[in-house]
């Protein structure tokens, strides 16, 4: 069963392109939120990317048609796999990327493993990001992402780009989305990039490089959703613009926040009581993962999944706020070595 975000040790980091950052910088062009794309479009094709055939969901939604699911090993972490999928939706006249999270994050979190989300490494155009959240996306785009894409590139031309993904997958989306624009594969304004539940990925200065290069790009967060409250700012840390955040609930009539800054106390960064793993597994009314397993279409198995979850409910709600205070209590005690 999928449940989260899992991560990748393998060190293979892109060769370093000769980019100045500051001469790179564009100027930004504010994202508006469109619940109704987010919550019909981009969530199920978040959710695809968990099943073994997410055919089924890019038949039931869009007509659309899957080019290849990837699915490849996460070295390091206990025979994990990390995986996306390329797909064509020819009545939306765009491409889609999708990445999927895995099974080891709840495990690793638990263990307070700040080695985690100390590493970090050059991000091609600039500024650095987290180790495994780069190579987990390396390794899926290197093992047949790439050729994937680039031969619906050529075959659909004109066409946007959506990438999306939900929770490591939303941080292998961005660092996507990024890379795609850096290498000039995209023109930027023909992407978008709409994520769910996803970390912070690298520190400010990748943070102020994608905000000019991505611009339609969105995170969404729910509620008291742990996972985008990591890593911590005080390790270096930032998010990317423009978070949208949901309060309460997720459904068609909640209210939300949007926050066009990289960290914002207006949306989740001024949330750190009650802090929740379930919230992080619920996105606009649907289990995740269960719901692209599914197929899209909500019946019994993600009811079957939902039980599941219940066994998690207690447990989440007790660790996560005790993990953000185990991993500040390790990070003042290294920094005070110093």
């Amino acid at each position: 069963m999928w449940l989260s975000l899992g991560v990748s040790a393998l060190v293979s980091v892109a060769l370093a392109m000769p980019f100045d950052v500051k001469e790179q910088i564009q100027p930004i062009t504010l994202t508006a939120y469109d619940d109704n794309f987010a919550r019909n479009s981009m969530l199920p094709l978040s959710g695809a990317a968990y099943s073994k055939n997410p055919q089924q969901c890019l038949t039931n939604v869009f007509k659309g048609t899957l080019k290849r699911q990837i699915e490849v090993k996460c070295d390091g972490f206990k025979g994990d796999t990390c995986s996306g999928f390329t797909a064509v939706l020819p009545t939306q006249k765009a491409i889609v990327i999708s990445f999927r999270g895995t099974d080891a994050f709840l495990q690793l979190i638990e263990e307070v493993d700040d080695g985690l989300w100390k590493a970090k490494v050059p991000f091609p155009a600039g500024g650095n990001v987290n180790l495994y959240f780069y190579n987990a996306f390396l390794d899926v785009w290197n093992g047949g992402m790439k050729d994937d894409f680039l031969s619906l590139k050529n075959q659909y031309p004109g066409y946007a780009l959506w990438v999306t993904g939900h929770s490591l997958g939303a941080a292998m989306a961005s660092l996507c989305a990024g890379y795609i624009v850096s290498v000039g594969y995209y023109d930027k304004n023909a992407v978008k990039l709409v994520t769910v539940g996803q970390p912070r990925i690298g520190d400010s200065t990748w943070a102020k490089w994608h905000d000019a290069n991505v611009p339609y790009s969105v995170r969404v967060v729910h509620s008291h959703d742990v996972v985008p409250h990591l890593p911590l700012e005080d390790m270096g840390y930032s998010h990317h613009m423009t978070e949208v955040f949901f309060k309460g609930d997720m459904k068609t009539s909640s209210s939300f926040v949007v926050c066009e800054a990289d960290e914002s106390k207006s949306c989740s960064d001024g949330n750190l009581t009650d802090l929740s793993i379930t919230d992080h597994l619920h996105y606009y009314e649907h289990d995740v993962s269960g719901y692209g397993e599914a197929g899209c279409t909500g019946n019994k198995v993600e009811e079957k999944k939902e039980q599941k979850q219940e066994v998690l409910k207690s447990k989440g709600q007790l660790n996560a706020r005790k993990l953000i205070e185990a991993i500040r209590r390790k990070v003042h005690l290294k920094n005070n070595k110093h």
